[in-house]
C-alpha cells in the first residue's frame, strides 16, 4: 500500500488510499507552480530585452498559467490578480 517516512500504519485501507493521494496531488501542484514561476522567469527576460512582441506573448502565456492555478487551486484568487496585475503594468510600460 502507501509508503511511509514515519513508519505508522493507517487505521483503514482508505486512509493509506488518502496519503497516496494527497501525495500526488502535492507532486502536481509543485510541478505546476514551478511552469509558473518558469513562465514568470520567460516574461522577465523579455521585459529586459524590451522586445514588445516577445513581452507580450510571454505575458500572454504567463496570464493563462496563473488563471488555470488560480482555477485549479494551486494559487489563491488574489495571488493570481496581483501577480497579473504587477505583470500587466510592467508591459504597459515597456510598450509607453
Amino acid at each position: 500500500m502507501a509508503t511511509k517516512k514515519d513508519g505508522k500504519k493507517a487505521k483503514r485501507p482508505t486512509a493509506d488510499k488518502r496519503m497516496i493521494q494527497n501525495e500526488k496531488r502535492r507532486v502536481q501542484n509543485k510541478n505546476f507552480r514551478s511552469k509558473v514561476k518558469t513562465a514568470i522567469k520567460a516574461f522577465d527576460k523579455a521585459a529586459k530585452e524590451t522586445n514588445t512582441e516577445s513581452v507580450q506573448s510571454t505575458l500572454s502565456a504567463a496570464h493563462a498559467l496563473l488563471d488555470k492555478a488560480a482555477k485549479r487551486g494551486i494559487f489563491k484568487l488574489n495571488k493570481t490578480r496581483r501577480t497579473k496585475s504587477r505583470l500587466a503594468l510592467r508591459a504597459a510600460a515597456i510598450k509607453a
